[in-house]
C-alpha cells in the first residue's frame, strides 16, 4: 500500500504543482489572451457537453486511431523486411532518410490534392507522420536480434512464420513499442493540424473556431481537452505495453536483482 501511494505521489506531484503555479500566476490577470485558470475551469463544463464530446472528440479519436493503426501496420511490416535483409536496407536507407526529414505538416496541402478534404486526408496525414518512428525503430530492433538466438532457432528448425513471430518480432518488440510511443505523441499533434484544414468537426477545428470568434476561455478549454486526451492515451498505452512486454520487464528486473 505504501508503495502504491508513493508511486501515486510521484505521478501527481508535478501536475499538481504546475496547476497551482498556473492558478497563482493567472489569478489576477486582466489580459484577454491569458484569462485566469479559475475562469477557464468554470467555462469547461459549459463548453464540453455530451453533444460536443460526441460531435468533436469522437471523430478526432476515430481519425487518430485509424491513422495510428495504419502507420503501425505499415511501419512494422516494412521495417521488418528492411531490417531483415542487408541489401534491401542499403537500397532503401537513402530514400527513408530523405522522406523522414520532410515535416508531415508540409505534406497536408499535397495530401489534400489527392485525398480531398474528408476523413481520408486526415487519416493519411496522421499515418504519414506516425509511420517513421515505428518503421525506423522496427528496423533497428530487427537488426539487433541476437545472432546466437537466431542460429539456435535455425538449428531447431524454427523457420518461416514461426521464426518471425517467436524470434524476430519478439526480440524487436521493446524497440517497436518505443517507436509506437513516439508515434502516439506525433499522431495527436497531426490530428489537430489536419483538423485545422477544411474540417467541419474535431478538436482542432473547434479550437480554431473559438480562436476566430475571440472566445479565449473556450479556446483554452480545448487545449486542456487535448492535454487530458494525451495523458489518458499515454496511460492506456503504458498498460498495454506492460502487458505485452511483461516478459521483457520481468527479465530486466531479474537481471537487476542478480549479483
Amino acid at each position: 500500500m505504501r508503495r502504491v501511494l508513493l508511486q501515486l505521489f510521484f505521478v501527481l506531484a508535478l501536475p499538481v504543482l504546475l496547476v497551482a503555479v498556473w492558478w497563482l500566476a493567472s489569478d489576477d490577470s486582466t489580459n484577454v489572451f491569458w484569462p485566469p485558470l479559475r475562469t477557464i475551469l468554470q467555462t469547461f463544463p459549459d463548453v464540453w457537453t455530451a453533444d460536443r464530446l460526441r460531435d468533436d472528440v469522437l471523430p478526432s479519436m476515430w481519425r487518430l486511431t485509424a491513422g495510428f493503426t495504419l502507420a503501425a501496420a505499415v511501419g512494422v511490416a516494412v521495417g521488418t523486411v528492411i531490417g531483415s535483409y542487408r541489401r534491401v536496407r542499403a537500397v532503401c536507407e537513402p530514400v527513408l532518410e530523405f522522406l523522414r526529414a520532410v515535416p508531415p505538416p508540409v505534406l497536408v496541402p499535397v495530401i489534400m490534392l489527392f485525398a480531398g478534404i474528408g476523413d481520408t486526408m486526415k487519416v493519411a496525414v496522421i499515418a504519414s507522420g506516425c509511420v517513421w518512428p515505428i518503421l525506423l525503430n522496427t528496423v533497428e530492433g530487427v537488426r539487433a536480434v541476437d545472432s546466437v538466438m537466431a542460429e539456435t532457432a535455425r538449428s531447431y528448425g524454427i523457420t518461416g512464420a514461426a521464426r518471425l513471430k517467436n524470434v524476430v518480432l519478439r526480440s524487436a518488440s521493446p524497440q517497436i513499442f518505443a517507436g509506437l510511443r513516439q508515434a502516439l505523441s506525433i499522431g495527436i499533434i497531426l490530428m489537430v493540424i489536419s483538423e485545422m484544414f477544411a474540417a467541419s468537426n474535431g478538436i482542432g477545428f473547434t479550437v480554431v473556431q473559438f480562436q476566430r470568434s475571440f472566445a479565449v476561455p473556450d479556446m483554452w478549454t480545448g487545449i486542456l481537452v487535448l492535454g487530458l486526451l494525451g495523458f489518458l492515451l499515454s496511460v492506456v498505452f503504458q498498460l498495454v505495453e506492460r502487458r505485452v512486454l511483461a516478459w521483457y520487464h520481468g527479465l530486466r528486473a531479474s537481471t537487476r536483482r542478480s549479483p
